[in-house]
């Protein structure tokens, strides 16, 4: 028996008349004909199978590029290629001996897909000699975790690329890949992360089926709810659920399933351990979880920025949630707290307009920051890296002890809120600026989009020490400014140190990097390298609010899966990646030795990073190794998005595809 599953409330986007497509054919005008998505979820942690299915509806041979997105979070551990009954499984090599196999394969005439990624949440792949109507599918094997919070699980798997706008001056040269934005001084790839978009109204051209398994685990599920439209079915008497999207959706916007869970105290601390297969010495991967109680902080004065992204991409809907976010979160300051608004595009203006520094919140204060926010339209591009540093300066100059009556004033929190929904290319450089020199500023984000740019914002709440909340509609945004809210003020617990007892921890493993401190009500989990015997503890010490010492000591138990180490290599690849991206240009030696670690802890454990790539070569030779047609697939514009207001750095090609791209240079 099949029952719908209750929906988020959505936004309905205009259908404008129609659109502009790729090249036509009498068998179709596009390679990319389907992609199938099944996950199985376990308690909090899920593995998904993707399958792209590309058909050649030319008369010579094809190559299909197809830029798509995965979630950020996921660990990309196989690759398989299938075509007329062949089945190659895929092999993961450093990228540059990847991409030179996948030019002799071309050049031999022989089958071959590659697979690489560009950023945390964004892939490209390749497809070549495609024979004249044969039909190939290449399947992707992921491992990810569950995030969770205030008594929900969230699986989000995103469906298509944004536009994303891209600052810098152009580059001369070759483009580094066949997307249709030009790479510049401030984004180098940025045509690696630009596809063609399929403007509105072009029929659906790809045809999407997605299943997820829901295994509780022992999780009391009380309820669920899906972002798309659904239907769910009891699967047996084990308690599990299949999820199916019905017919018919796009792939214009992510797919999110929320879970709730009824009792979420239930869910203890622990500490599992996976052991590495093989003889030798005991060694393996560990993962931790902490879940503190529920319930508010202690309320210390606050120093607050809101950074409100006011540019074209934000048009409609999101930028009349986003002004909702920062007017709810300027509504619950005290008369204790100061504060500012800074709404940006190309420019900056400040909130309330008037005051030279951080304003007190008073209601008369407030009350002019929220009428002056309802005036906000979006328009222009979104220059972000300008407000960022600027409210950077406006907490850092508030910071020093203030003097009243001959006594210094108690320490203040500061805190950045960002309300945006991150559709910029130059994620990298905004990291190295801003998301490494916050000092004590603490970042949270608040991402708006129905096909939110999640990678880059959870990278930056992470260096902020921060939350993530992403809003994919407004029925979410209360939802998400309140535990925003209850997060701006002093977190439980801060100064976070493991140490292991009976067994040892790798140094440098531990992922995060920067452990995260502990807010009310959000479990967080720490993974990492040990040796030793199966067994022993771990100790987490810290500082609580009130500077007292906090200690806890979590037992071992074995169990853990290989999922468990994938996910803890695809986190540690994240870190690594990022002091990657922080690191200044002219340190070439660091950046190499950085640069080859990273490769060695891809091919080890067999997680793709942006060093290495999946490669699949069939031994049939399928042409006379001439130069393959090469067409790259266009994708949906998002959900809810038009181009009015659009500033011309997006990129969003200003007439239909064509029907091939640019090459990436090998």
């Amino acid at each position: 028996m099949s029952t719908d599953i209750t929906p988020m409330e959505t936004d309905p986007a205009a259908e404008p008349d129609g659109g502009l497509g790729a090249l036509t054919t009498s068998r179709g005008n596009l390679p990319l004909e389907t992609v199938d998505v099944r996950a199985a979820i376990t308690g909090l942690s899920a593995s998904v199978d993707v399958t792209q299915g590309f058909r050649n509806p030319f008369d010579v041979s094809l190559e299909a590029t197809y830029i798509f997105p995965l979630p950020d979070r996921a660990a990309v551990t196989a690759m398989r290629m299938e075509a007329a009954g062949h089945v190659v499984e895929g092999l993961l090599k450093e990228r540059a001996q990847a991409r030179a196999d996948y030019d002799q394969a071309i050049a031999q005439g022989q089958q071959v897909a590659i697979a690489e990624e560009d950023r945390p949440d964004v892939f490209t792949m390749r497809v070549g000699n495609i024979a004249p109507g044969e039909q190939v599918t290449v399947r992707l094997t992921l491992a990810q975790p569950l995030p969770y919070q205030d008594g929900e699980a969230m699986f989000r798997f995103p469906l298509v690329v944004a536009p994303r706008y891209i600052p810098g001056r152009p580059l001369d040269g070759m483009a580094a890949g066949s997307g249709v934005a030009t790479d510049t001084d401030a984004v180098p790839d940025a045509s690696r992360i630009s596809p063609p978009v399929l403007l509105p109204g072009f029929p659906n051209p790809v045809r999407l089926t997605l299943s997820a398994d829901i295994n509780p685990a022992g999780l009391p599920l009380a309820g669920i709810r899906c972002s798309l439209h659904a239907t769910a079915e009891e699967a047996a008497a084990d308690g599990r659920t299949i999820v199916r999207l019905r017919a018919a959706e796009r792939l214009d916007r992510d797919f999110i399933l929320r879970l709730a869970v009824a009792r979420h105290d239930q869910i203890a601390s622990s500490l599992v351990l996976t052991t590495d297969p093989g003889e030798g010495p005991a060694q393996g991967t560990f993962s931790l979880t902490l879940v503190p109680p529920d319930g508010p902080g202690r309320p210390r004065p606050r120093d607050v920025v809101l950074v409100l992204d006011r540019s074209g991409s934000m048009h409609g809907w999101k930028i009349v949630a986003a002004r909702r976010a920062v007017a709810r979160i300027v509504d619950t300051l005290t008369d204790a707290d100061r504060f500012a608004v800074l709404c940006f595009d190309n420019s900056v203006e400040r909130v309330p307009d008037a005051s030279p520094g951080l304003a007190w919140a008073t209601d008369r204060n407030r009350f002019r920051a929220i009428e002056q926010l309802a005036r906000t339209e979006a328009q222009g591009g979104t220059e972000m890296l300008k407000p960022l540093v600027y409210a950077r300066r406006l907490l850092t100059d508030a910071a020093a002890p203030e003097i009243t009556g001959g006594q210094v004033t108690a320490a203040r929190d500061r805190v950045l809120v960002l309300v945006t929904d991150g559709q910029v290319g130059n994620e990298d450089q905004i990291l190295n600026t801003v998301g490494r020199s916050m000092g004590r500023v603490r970042i949270h984000v608040i991402g708006i989009d129905q096909a939110v740019n999640a990678g880059f914002l959870g990278r930056l709440a992470d260096a902020g020490r921060g939350r993530c909340e992403l809003v994919e509609s407004e029925d979410q945004l209360d939802q998400a400014a309140a535990s925003i809210h209850r997060r701006i003020g002093a977190p439980l617990v801060t100064a976070l140190a493991l140490a292991g007892n009976g067994l040892q921890i790798e140094a440098g493993t531990v992922a995060p990097s920067r452990l995260p401190d502990l807010f009310p009500g959000v479990p967080v989990t720490m993974s990492g390298r040990w040796r030793g015997q199966p067994g022993g503890t771990i100790t987490v010490r810290g500082a609580t609010a009130d500077a007292a010492a906090f200690e806890a000591v979590v037992a071992a138990i074995t169990g853990g899966t290989p999922a468990s180490t994938a996910n803890w290599a695809r986190a540690h690849l994240r870190d690594l990646e990022d002091r990657y991206a922080s690191l200044p240009g002219h340190d070439t030696g660091e950046l190499a030795r950085l640069e080859r670690q990273i490769t060695d802890v891809s091919l080890r454990y067999g997680v793709l990073c942006r060093f290495t790539a999946f490669i699949a070569v069939d031994s049939r030779v399928i042409t006379d190794g001439g130069v393959p047609h090469r067409v790259t697939q266009p994708v949906e514009l998002p959900a809810g998005w038009d181009l009015a207001g659009r500033d011309p750095a997006f990129a969003v090609p200003r007439g239909g595809p064509g029907p091939a791209g640019r090459r990436a240079p090998r």
